[in-house]
């Protein structure tokens, strides 16, 4: 069955897809009247309406004002008009209009009052006011468009208010026939025709003024030639309307139906507030009895700029807000166009239950929003066809798109009114198809044609003209060119091959692969030619300037390099950013290449190589690429070449470097915005390459260590991963030599502090034990080479290939060679031993490791450590000696140690005592020393400990006497020592004491024995008598001076007598001496007690002179030399045993006196 016989409708009658307020010829209005399509969301919209309308002829009201709203194609203009017609239920082909309507209300209520609204005498003004508007608005523009309607409506002249004013006058005075006759037959031209050219004909207007009015001719052409009378306010107007409408009988409505408000007040403030006053006014003085009905692009908050009370009262004005979408518009078309024949319905019902798998099939979208899609069952196939579904949504978007970045496109409508002419002649061009064939989406192209700017035409009809002379392109080239140009800007719908090829289906039948083919080679064709752009994997039409500057962006060249160290970039950066490969415990660091070129720094390990299209190595055989990737120790990722990776970040490298050698902001701003777009096509294709680079990737060719193999599933990470993971385990044959792991230098230390490990399985390299026989054995070869190793050797070659243990683990193993006494580890020349608190760090710290040797370790012969532990059991007489060499070697360093600091804590103590054979002391530290000098090496301290042994037996026996004096015999050696030194200065004292004198004599020579040891004892009876000897002496000698103390006293109480001035001074003198008293008591020496016979004379006789001076008053006598004489100076002590004796004695006494007198010239003795 044709698709024309199908259809209910002739296709081919002439439908009026755009909607004009002001045509109103019969053959159009009966066509909208009768075609109009109440749907759902209508049927809403006009239920709100006549219940707001209905409610103010019962109720007057001042809330005339009604805002209907909807975007490009909404079919507001369309329900304006409708509204406008049913009120005034005008009679249109012998109907009135609400007869129209009688079926398309499926509400009885409502359509009742639909009735009753339009049994109301109505008149309506219907009118554009972009139309009727003046050119240069001012404030008050809206309301001269309100004026010039009205009037016209009146029948007057309302282009010019100062004649429709006039006129207005003329008619109120009842003489209007009167006035137009008269002109008439003045001017010859009837008033009507020729007012609109009224200032040509002044004589012949003051003329009928002065005979129908009765101006003077003064009056009259004051008239003609003022300015005063073309004034108007809102006021006013309202007036006159009221005038009019009151005139007309109380039911009588008037309505101002204005379409395209919001177009004409923009974002004015102005005009919305003037068009705010006129409602406002309007519905205060009028009560309900005229309405304003407006339409705009936008609700009314989006159209108005204005805020606060302003606003609020503007919303207030148009309390009937109504808002219209598109979204009805598929049901429209449905029905205007696409309604089925019941035949035609059954047909294509089979249709689809026979084909419905290979429509959805044909019609699954790639990456398309969820209202873009095919047929979801049989009913929307029928009602639909020859049309899909997505063509309703797709199509919409497009009128929209074009209307906003057209200029010419801007008298389109995006809704059901072009809509309709779209899917109208869409249809037609296959009305002759039978029910296979399907309407290509760009078949819509020819209805917005004529409507586009003329570049783009250009670049259309040029692309058809080279396809009719096969000039590199083909007819389905223009195709696929019209539909790229209609869904240029369509956000929604991704334009790539298989959403392309989708929307080029013609027929059920489609091979969709062969379909899909012929649209690839239709885009590279287009492309080639610069028609089309393709930006990662979609396709864009390029208009001329566009063209141009896509040419230029193609002939830039660009270094091949850049473009392969951004592929390396992408891939190391974004696609697989490590830079170690995680293997159990290890963390692998890996050579990264792309083609030739390193990319960052070598590491010296596995390499992971790239190669791209860019490279001769791409095309290099099979077989040097195995050969390659095994003698590098590398996996090669030969890059997929089905994916356009490289051309796309070239074009990108190009569309950069072109507009970085141009001077953007100097040119035109079209020329700049296509720029922009060239710099989001640049980002847009770089995300995309790096998609297809990890495509090129999973579908790419790896080859691992002379191998090629097929990882076959996981994204790009996933198979890298398994790369890498290959080579190591190919690379890294003994890796899993290591299986017990370590991790901090904690347990460095546990190990290092254990006993030797013993291997339970010999031969099972459980434990780590093949990696210690690998060191080992290679530690054996150096050593018989004679080639020294360090640490850092070790860490190199057991961290390299093929091995790659890690640092702590190799230093572990070490650890165990060197607590099974394998091996071991010198640092400045000397042997750390296990218990040094340095030796983990010399294993381990970089700046410490190539200090630190490693070698396997010369062990003391058996015979030595047998002598060894021998000789220590007989010289320390201790059994529990250890027999192994590092716990025999430990056992002599720390006892030598021990005994080398007892022998420097002895050698402190002589610092403080001449104490006897200091010098055996210092020749046992001396030897103790000289064997702990072989200490770093275990061989030779051995053998010098054996060597020295009679030495050590000598200085410990030589010691036993020096221990023992230390341990018990010091303490009395150091009493003799104090009472010697106590005495030193008052032997004297026993002058008369031989026996005394014998004793201390003694004392002092067992202190100077060179081994005293026999005579210590005999110190303690010495010290004994001397002391007892000593404390006699003391005695005496504090009587002596007590009895001194009491002489003086008795010699001050004397010199003073009873009852003399001196009173105070003797009271002093007595407190002193008794000072003296408790001194004498608490003497300790000889020596001190002689000492205070002095300072008691002395005081003596101070205090005597100062006496004498209390009592006599005496004032010295200037000349006079008084000696002062002591009287135990006078009179020593002497033994008298004769008479002779005292003779001797008083004449010494005699002679001195005379002796003293003879120098002075007075004694005074006291």
């Amino acid at each position: 069955m044709k698709i024309q016989n199908m259809l209910q409708k002739d296709i081919n009658r002439d439908i009026n897809g755009v909607i004009q307020v002001g045509q109103d010829d019969e053959h159009s209005l009966v066509q909208e009247l009768s075609e109009y399509i109440i749907t759902k969301e209508l049927r809403r919209h006009f239920n709100t309406f006549f219940h707001n309308y209905s409610k103010a002829i019962d109720n007057p009201t001042d809330k005339i004002g009604v805002w209907i709203s909807g975007f490009f194609g909404s079919g507001k203009s369309h329900f304006l008009k409708m509204l406008s017609y049913l009120l005034s239920n005008q009679s249109v082909a012998g109907r009135n209009a609400v007869d129209f309507f009688k079926d398309k209300f499926d509400d009885p209520m409502m359509y009742a009052t639909v009735v009753r609204c339009t049994n109301i005498p109505t008149e309506s003004i219907l009118f554009n006011i972009d139309i009727e508007g003046p050119i240069n608005k001012d404030k008050t523009a809206v309301m001269r468009v309100f004026a010039t309607v009205f009037y016209n409506h009146l029948g007057f002249y309302g282009d010019d208010l100062k004649i429709a004013k006039l006129e207005r006058f003329v008619d109120k005075s009842g003489k209007t026939d009167e006035f137009r006759r008269a002109f008439e037959q003045v001017n010859g031209e009837s008033w009507v025709e020729a007012r609109s050219s009224y200032a040509f004909f002044e004589d012949d207007i003051v003329s009928v003024l002065q005979s129908v009015l009765g101006m003077s001719e003064t009056a009259a052409r004051n008239w003609f030639n003022g300015e005063e009378n073309g004034n108007m306010s809102i006021k006013l107007l309202v007036e006159e309307i009221k005038d009019y409408v009151d005139s007309k009988g109380k039911d009588f409505r008037l309505l101002f139906c204005v379409d395209e408000v919001g177009q004409y007040i923009g974002d004015d403030g102005d005009l919305m507030i003037n068009l705010q006053s006129i409602v406002e006014e309007l519905g205060s003085k009028c009560r309900g009895k005229v309405w304003v009905m407006v339409t705009s692009q936008e609700a009314i908050d989006s159209v108005v700029k204005i805020s606060g009370d302003d606003f609020s009262k503007i919303q207030g004005r148009f309390n009937t807000r109504l808002s219209l979408s598109s979204a009805s518009v598929d049901e429209v078309i449905k029905k205007r166009i696409l309604e089925k024949t019941e035949d035609a319905q059954a047909l294509l019902h089979m249709v689809y239950d026979k084909e419905h798998a290979v429509l959805k099939n044909l019609f699954t979208f790639n990456n398309a929003v969820l209202d873009i899609k095919g047929y979801a069952n049989g009913g929307e196939f029928a009602s639909t066809y020859p049309f899909v579904p997505y063509h309703f949504i797709i199509f919409q978007k497009v009128l929209a798109e074009i209307r906003k970045h057209g200029n010419s496109g801007k008298s389109l409508s995006g809704g059901e009114r072009s809509m309709l002419s779209g899917f109208q002649e869409a249809t037609q061009k296959v009305q002759n198809k039978d029910e296979n064939a399907i309407v290509p989406f760009w078949q819509f192209y020819d209805t917005v044609h004529t409507f586009l700017e003329s570049p783009i035409r250009r670049v259309i009809d040029r692309c058809q003209t080279a396809a009719d002379k096969h000039d590199g392109l083909e007819q389905r080239d223009v195709s696929v060119l019209k539909l790229l140009y209609l869904v240029r800007y369509i956000d929604d719908f991704k334009a790539n091959i298989d959403n392309i090829s989708i929307m080029m289906v013609d027929d059920i039948r489609t091979d969709k692969i062969k379909l899909r083919r012929e649209i690839a080679e239709s885009l590279e064709r287009l492309e080639r030619q610069n028609y089309v752009a393709r930006n990662g994997d979609t396709y864009s039409f390029l208009t001329d300037e566009e063209q141009d500057i896509a040419i230029d962006i193609r002939n830039t060249s660009v270094d091949s390099a850049t473009i392969v160290q951004s592929i390396g970039q992408t891939i190391f950066s974004d696609i697989y950013p490590s830079k170690k490969y995680k293997y159990n415990k290890y963390d692998f660091a890996y050579d990264q290449y792309i083609d030739e070129t390193l990319v960052g720094s070598a590491s010296g390990g596995v390499r992971l190589r790239f190669v791209t299209v860019a490279s001769d190595y791409y095309n290099a055989p099979e077989a040097k690429l195995l050969a390659d990737s095994f003698a590098n120790h590398e996996a090669i990722v030969l890059l997929s070449g089905d994916v356009h990776y490289f051309e796309e970040l070239e074009t990108a490298a190009k569309i950069r470097k072109y507009i970085k050698q141009k001077n953007v902001s100097q040119l035109p701003e079209s020329i700049q915005d296509i720029i922009r777009k060239r710099q989001a096509q640049a980002r847009i294709l770089e995300d995309s390459a790096k998609k297809q680079i990890e495509k090129a990737i999973i579908g790419g060719a790896f080859f691992i260590n002379g191998e090629k193999v097929d990882i076959k599933y996981g994204d790009a990470k996933i198979k890298l991963d398994e790369a890498l993971k290959q080579i190591i385990e190919s690379v890294y044959s003994k890796l899993n030599f290591v299986n017990k792991f370590f991790e901090s230098d904690a347990d460095i230390l546990t190990i290092l502090n254990s006993a030797p490990h013993q291997t339970v399985s010999v031969g099972t390299g459980a434990n780590n034990e093949f990696a210690l026989n690998e060191i080992s054995q290679w530690l054996e070869d150096r050593h018989m080479n004679h080639v020294p190793v360090s640490m850092g050797d070790v860490q190199r070659r057991y961290q390299a290939i093929p091995y790659g243990w890690r640092e702590v683990d190799i230093a572990a193993l070490v650890a165990r060679l060197i607590i099974s006494q394998k091996v071991e580890i010198r640092y400045g020349g000397a042997v750390v031993g296990k218990e040094d608190k340095n030796l983990v760090r010399y294993m381990r710290l970089k700046s410490e490791i190539d200090k630190t040797s490693v070698s396997r370790r010369i062990a003391p012969s058996e015979d030595d450590m047998r002598k060894a532990v021998k000789f220590l059991r007989d010289w320390l007489g201790q059994l529990s000696i250890a027999e192994d060499e590092d716990g025999l070697v430990s056992f002599v360093k720390e006892t030598l140690i021990e005994k080398l600091g007892h022998y420097d804590n002895l050698l402190i103590e002589y610092s403080h005592d001449h104490y006897p054979q200091k010098e055996a002391v210092e020749n046992a530290r001396t030897l103790i020393s000289e064997i702990l000098s072989q200490k770093n090496d275990n061989v030779a301290l051995i053998k010098r400990l054996l060597a020295k042994q009679d030495d050590l037996k000598d200085a410990t026996e030589d010691m036993e006497e020096i221990e023992t004096f230390f341990k018990s015999q010091r303490g009395i050696f150091d009493s003799a020592r104090k009472l010697q030194n106590d005495l030193q200065h008052e032997r004297d004292y026993f002058v008369t004491d031989p026996t005394t004198n014998v004793n201390i004599s003694e004392l002092s020579s067992i202190l100077v024995m060179v081994k005293p040891y026999g005579r210590i004892k005999d110190l303690s009876d010495l010290i004994q008598n001397i002391k007892k000897a000593y404390g006699v002496l003391l005695k005496q000698k504090k009587d002596e001076v007590l009895g001194i103390v009491q002489q003086c006293m008795s010699d001050v109480h004397t010199l003073a007598g009873v009852g003399s001035k001196a009173t105070d001074e003797v009271k002093k003198s007595d407190d002193r001496f008794t000072e003296f008293k408790k001194k004498i008591a608490d003497a300790k020496s000889l020596t001190m007690l002689d000492a205070m016979i002095t300072q008691l004379l002395n005081y003596k006789d101070q205090v005597c002179k100062r006496i004498e001076t209390i009592l006599h008053d005496v004032p010295v006598t200037p000349g006079v030399k008084i000696a002062q004489v002591r009287r135990y100076d006078v009179f020593p002590v002497k033994r008298l045993t004769s008479r002779e004796d005292v003779d001797a004695y008083l004449e010494s006494i005699r002679k001195k006196l005379y002796d003293t007198l003879e120098a002075n010239d007075g004694i005074q003795i006291n």
